[in-house]
Formats: C-alpha cells, structure tokens, sequence
C-alpha cells in the first residue's frame, strides 16, 4: 500500500474518482453497479478509476459470485482517513456529492437481492 502524499492527493484530484471515494465513504462497500448507476458514469470509466484507485492502496477489492464490491481500505494511515472523513463532512450536502448519494439510495435492484442487470 502506497502512503506517499502526493499519490494519495493525485488520486483525490479527480473528479470521478472523488465522487467514488465519497460513496464508498459514506456507504462501506458498494458493487461497481451501484457506483456507476450513482455517478451514471459507463462501467468502463468506472472500473479504470477504481483501478487506479486499488492500485493506489486506498480502496480494496472482493469478489461475490460475479459482482466486484470495493470498499476503502481500513487499514489506510490515521491522517489519510483524517482526511477522507473531514472531505466527506464537508461535501456530502453538496452538490453533485447529494445527488450521487440519492440517486445510490433510488437504485432499484440494489445488491443483496440481485445485482446489476
């Protein structure tokens, strides 16, 4: 796992991958259907991002049956996660961080039942 500052803060930079972390922030884990569904972002664009963001060691990775869920990691240094709970409070009424959550919180379908179609 990465801990550098300057990957950490590169990887906040991005829009996407913002509005991913804050999801994942304020929700634990998520399908990678509930985040593109959210963000109504492709799955392609969505995977890359969190791609980059596994590889990053911010956010970790299991399988169930065919669906991925991602969740932060919580083993992330106490300032990363300093960081990433003081970026949630301050922008989750905002938007589009309030849209994506309720567009999340509208999804039909949403995993436990069966997931994305």
């Amino acid at each position: 796992m990465h801990t550098d500052p300057e990957i950490f803060f590169q990887m906040l930079a991005d829009t996407t991958r913002l509005r991913v972390l804050m999801l994942l922030q304020g929700r634990g884990e998520l399908c990678v259907c509930e985040l593109t569904h959210a963000l109504s972002l492709s799955q392609p664009k969505i995977s890359r991002h969190l791609g980059q963001l596994r590889e990053s060691g911010l956010v970790e990775a299991r399988r169930a049956g065919r669906w991925m869920y991602y969740r932060i990691r919580p083993e992330l240094p106490a300032w990363m996660q300093t960081v990433l709970h003081a970026t949630f409070d301050g922008v989750a009424g905002l938007s589009p961080y309030r849209e994506n959550a309720l567009s999340l919180e509208q999804m039909p379908n949403r995993p436990g039942a069966s997931c994305c179609a």
